[in-house]
């Protein structure tokens, strides 16, 4: 698996808006219905999530969806297999997350996310750029939340 940081920070750089600072990317599976899914790569900025849907292949398909902190109504997050933590620390306290992000105009997300790190997942599950892109969602919801 190559470097995400190569993969996808052109299609992401393309979005920013003047002086805005891509901080993380990240891989996630996304839920799109009871037997829909998708992957995405989350493009996570200091004013906006970067939403980019991938193709089966993993290429970049379609167009970005910014999401700004105004129009996140509600997020919740969990471990993979239940139960719901306050945002930040469930991104940063488990290997596996589902996040599930409410926003104004009534679109959802369902997210499943990996930590890509240790011996067993390692570079499988992103690696060093899927932990810090994780650091940087959990910041950003932090802010959202503080």
């Amino acid at each position: 698996m190559s470097d995400l940081a190569s993969e996808y920070r052109r299609c992401l750089e393309a979005e920013l808006e003047g002086g805005e600072e891509l901080l993380g990317i990240c891989l996630a599976s996304r839920q799109k219905g009871l037997f829909k899914g998708g992957a995405v790569a989350l493009g996570i900025t200091d004013r906006r999530l970067l939403v980019q849907e991938l193709s089966r292949r993993g290429s970049p398909d379609g167009a970005v969806r910014p999401i700004n902190r105004e129009q996140v109504r509600s997020a919740r997050a969990g471990p993979a297999g239940g139960g719901w933590f306050d945002v930040d620390a469930a991104i940063l306290d488990h290997a596996a997350v589902r996040l599930e992000i409410r926003t104004t105009d009534g679109e959802g997300l369902k997210l499943m996310l990996m930590r890509g790190e240790g011996a067993l997942l390692g570079k499988l599950g992103g690696g060093e750029t899927q932990r810090l892109g994780l650091e940087a969602l959990a910041e950003w919801f932090r802010r959202i939340e503080g």
